[in-house]
């Protein structure tokens, strides 16, 4: 039986381990933390009884992934929760824009701008299992819905501030785009920030933005059940460098790599070609992120009490807001009114804090490796639209870049995004041969691959069925 190791056990070096232990190999993972999982983890970060998600919280493109969809998951305890309302935005006036699942619902919300809101997500929303299946796979390839790509690309393919102005009248609904833009971590004069944008709007009456039964932690928890069940084996605390990796080398045919590129090229050195290890070195990081965890006594104090209803808020105001503070970050600077990502998941899931309290997770984007602590910024965005906020915090934990990385060296300066999002990146990604590198053996499977960051696995599937093409 040939064998394989996977070095890093976040979704995709798990979904590369599966396939591989699908095709009859004889897979080990190596995980340089005690838990496994990458940023798919959950942990007692502040008070007993308080489980908070390490890394991501909300998972669209999970629930939404191609490859997830076909496993098994439900047989080891991943039970998905969509909330009431997928997304709220709150408002300076007091009120909060809510994007429900059902794109009707929606599309009466949102009045004036309702219809051009479905033209924009509609027809991606409407067959998201379509749009995913060519959306989340090897960029240079004939897709297998040619014309829904294309009209998809040809609509959206402009930067977030041109798409909002040429479809939407109504602030509120430019402001709710604004955040839905923010995902991409790009400023909003930038062509993929509008598309980044839709895809977003889309999945919220697609496939949802649901949270996991007791944290993202059951992800990777069902995950590795089927791995195992399959033969395969995860080893924790064991963190693979250039030394360890020379003993891995001769033990296992196949080497596949969750890891940030630069990594991987100090790890293998020698048994890649100079011309891969300087793509490898040169490859860009993302912005960064800031991140609290907080433990409260009591939910948010919304003014708008319809953000009670939604797992996901999105704190930031208008879209000038939003987009200067994006902005900001992309120029190297750090916003001094940032966009912050908020989830509550304790409104719909109370197993993960002691009776009457609640856990909530927020994080705001920054320059790479930034040094700033945001903590105060951050409070202050979600006190302009939740007064009294502070007074409901128990305790919190902070998560600077520099702590994001020690938790786990592949969010590199606080990267969650698996490099930086420009066109160069995308098509070269990490280099034109995506997960294959000069040595036939050794392949990255990480974020840093084609189709990029997100919880959907589509990298680790995809690069470990080109390994096993070329095995044969």
């Amino acid at each position: 039986m040939s064998r394989a190791c996977v070095i890093g056990s976040g979704p995709n070096g798990l979904a590369a381990a599966i396939v591989l232990a699908q095709a009859g190999l004889e897979v080990d993972v190596f995980e340089a933390q005690a838990e496994p999982g990458g940023a798919v983890r959950s942990l007692p970060l502040t008070l007993p009884g308080f489980v908070h998600d390490f890394g991501s919280a909300v998972h669209p493109l999970a629930a939404g992934s191609p490859f997830l969809a076909t496993l098994p998951l439900a047989n080891y305890g991943l039970e998905w929760i969509q909330g009431d309302a997928p997304l709220a935005h709150p408002l300076d006036d007091g009120t909060a824009v809510v994007l429900e699942r059902d794109l009707s619902a929606t599309e009466r919300a949102l009045g004036a701008d309702g219809k051009a809101y479905r033209q924009l997500v509609g027809p991606v929303a409407e067959r998201w299992n379509d749009f995913a299946a060519d959306a989340l796979g090897p960029l240079l390839r004939i897709p297998r819905h040619p014309f829904l790509m294309a009209k998809f690309g040809l609509t959206v393919l402009q930067p977030a501030e041109t798409l909002a102005a040429s479809y939407f009248r109504s602030e509120r609904t430019r402001a709710v785009f604004a955040g839905l833009a923010g995902h991409s971590f790009l400023s909003f004069d930038r062509p993929l920030s509008g598309t980044i944008g839709a895809m977003f709007g889309a999945s919220i009456h697609g496939p949802g933005w649901p949270i996991p039964r007791g944290g993202a932690k059951r992800i990777a928890a069902a995950m590795i059940g089927l791995l195992e069940s399959r033969g395969g084996k995860v080893h924790t605390s064991l963190r693979v460098d250039e030394e360890m990796f020379r003993e891995l080398d001769r033990e296992y045919e196949l080497k596949l790599f969750d890891t940030d590129p630069r990594q991987m090229a100090t790890i293998v050195r020698g048994r890649m070609s100079s011309k891969f290890r300087n793509a490898f070195t040169r490859f860009e990081r993302a912005p960064g992120v800031f991140k609290v965890d907080y433990a409260l006594r009591e939910p948010v104090p919304w003014k708008a009490a319809e953000c009670r209803r939604a797992i996901t808020v999105h704190v930031g105001g208008s879209f000038r807001d939003i987009a200067e503070a994006e902005k900001a970050v992309a120029e190297g600077r750090e916003a001094e009114r940032p966009f912050v990502l908020v989830s509550q998941p304790t409104l719909f899931d109370p197993s993960r804090a002691p009776e009457g309290k609640h856990v909530l997770w927020a994080y705001c984007h920054v320059p790479n490796g930034s040094r700033a602590n945001m903590t105060e910024r951050i409070e202050s965005q979600i006190e302009r639209f939740a007064p009294g906020f502070r007074d409901c915090v128990l305790a919190r934990h902070v998560s600077s870049p520099a702590t994001m990385e020690r938790m786990d060296a592949n969010l590199a300066g606080g990267d969650i995004a698996g490099g930086a999002t420009m066109l160069r990146q995308i098509l070269f990604r990490p280099t034109l041969h995506a997960y294959a590198t000069s040595a036939r053996d050794i392949y990255l499977c990480s974020a840093s691959t084609p189709p990029g960051g997100g919880v959907h696995g589509m990298c680790g599937y995809h690069a470990a069925k080109l390994a096993l093409k070329r095995m044969k």
